[in-house]
């Protein structure tokens, strides 16, 4: 932030105003005849301007865009999830300070889009999900399946491909800061299944997890959350490297009972690609800073520049040593990782990340890793476009894994607008089959997923 410029209110941070429909979008190349359904994809859109000054990227309304696909065509839509915060707003006219509800059905849904139990959820991690119309985008209001669910909720819910389970967690689970956190589960059929507490080394910002098989590691890391810092010099989240990393996990079919905690040296990961287990050893491959980005060191200084990078954290369970060990996968820096989620928690061979060719050209590629010939494919854009994060489709239900597509919103910067491509998985160097081109920009934002057709009738 410099002057009284956020960074996040320009460029193609700097959100849209409207809501819009449009069929039968321009396409060069040619959509996969076979495809039907929805890539959904979430991200910040303040619906007022808010004050520049204090305005984190974070904080954002969220806004829903949605590419309906099927014989070739695509149909997009927009909306902005109408939480109580934006409904509140859209009575005054104007952003409202403080507005950011604490209660469960407040807050800005701004970061996730699954689909569990036949619902359409916008999620981020300090409330509940927000339940959407699949078709329509409107607004259906908090779930919290069957009244069993309360508090916050995880914008990175794991979905077990054997089981349909959906695992969730949350931090600051007594309220704002504090570091108790909460881990469970939701079956096939939208009941809550688990639903236990425990209490972490500290409050940490723990944006994502990972589940494997048969156990779930929760990354306590040093980005610290404190009410009474928030209050005196308005820095709610800080870098407290001294205070080390803990790496809990617990066996799923144990619950928090036997949680155990190991440790790990100061760094931090807003994303995890997949996490496995092997020959009495977890692994997880993650998107690791040395420091974190967007967020101040406790003495006020300024963040961190270092990028991520796709390093392999390796936990022995039956080990002499309580330790994790850290490997560097590749030195590409990226964000962003996806991988075939048919096989989420079971071993990978495939994944993708959003990468950067140079310190300039930050989101400029798509790499796309064969782990199992250790390998990397690079798709990069022209210069001044960046990509926003890769979903990858399989070619159809039972193909290989890794078979498919890659879908991203892309931001072409000389003509200041959007499009959505579509890279074969097993030859993203090629460049796209297919290109749907908007008249409008798509925001930088977070996450989306591919809902099918058959999964939503």
């Amino acid at each position: 932030m410099s002057g009284d410029v956020s960074q996040f209110l320009s460029g193609n941070f700097a959100p849209i105003s409207m809501e819009c429909e449009a069929r039968h979008l321009p396409v060069q190349g040619e959509l996969p005849r076979a495809l039907r359904g929805t890539l959904y994809r979430n991200g910040p859109n303040p619906q007022f301007p808010p004050d520049p000054t204090r305005h984190h990227w974070f904080l954002g309304d969220g806004m829903i865009h949605a590419f309906e696909i099927g014989d070739g065509r695509c149909t997009y839509r927009n909306r902005w999830v109408r939480t109580p915060k934006w409904q509140a707003e859209d009575a005054a006219g104007r952003a409202l300070e403080g507005a950011f509800d604490p209660r469960d059905d407040g807050g800005v849904a701004n970061t996730n889009i699954v689909w569990h139990a036949g619902r359409l959820l916008a999620l981020e991690e300090a409330h509940l999900p927000i339940e959407l119309d699949p078709r329509s985008l409107a607004t259906r209001g908090a779930q919290r399946f069957g009244d069993a669910l309360g508090g916050p909720f995880t914008a990175h819910p794991k979905t077990d491909p054997k089981t349909g389970e959906l695992v969730f967690f949350a931090y600051s689970a007594d309220g704002p800061f504090s570091p108790r956190m909460r881990y469970g589960t939701i079956d096939g059929t939208g009941r809550v299944t688990r639903f236990e507490f425990f209490d972490a080394p500290y409050c940490s910002m723990v944006h994502d997890f990972a589940v494997t098989e048969h156990h779930v590691l929760f990354p306590v890391l040093p980005l610290t959350g404190s009410l009474d810092r928030a209050r005196t010099s308005g820095l709610p989240f800080v870098w407290e490297p001294a205070l080390g990393g803990h790496i809990g996990v617990v066996r799923r079919d144990q619950g928090v009972s036997s949680l155990r905690w190991f440790r790990a040296e100061s760094c931090y990961v807003f994303h995890v690609l997949n996490a496995w287990e092997e020959d009495g050893k977890l692994f997880a491959d993650v998107m690791q800073y040395d420091a974190p980005p967007l967020f101040p060191r406790a003495d006020g200084g300024p963040p961190a520049k270092a990028p991520a990078r796709l390093v392999r954290w390796s936990v022995d369970l039956a080990g002499n040593t309580d330790a994790i060990v850290r490997t560097p996968l590749d030195d590409l820096p990226g964000e962003f990782p996806r991988i075939d989620d048919r096989v989420a928690g079971l071993k990978n061979r495939f994944g993708a990340i959003a990468a950067s060719t140079s310190a300039e050209d930050r989101g400029n590629a798509i790499a796309w890793f064969d782990f199992a010939r250790g390998s990397r494919a690079l798709f990069v854009l022209p210069k001044g476009d960046a990509t926003s994060e890769p979903v990858f489709v399989p070619r159809a239900p039972d193909a290989a894994e890794g078979d498919g597509w890659l879908f991203a919103v892309v931001w072409r910067g000389e003509e200041r607008r959007s499009d959505l491509i579509v890279l074969d998985a097993q030859g993203i160097e090629r460049g796209p089959v297919a290109i749907v081109q908007l008249a409008h920009r798509v925001p930088f934002g977070f996450h989306g997923n591919f809902v099918t057709a058959e999964a939503m009738s």
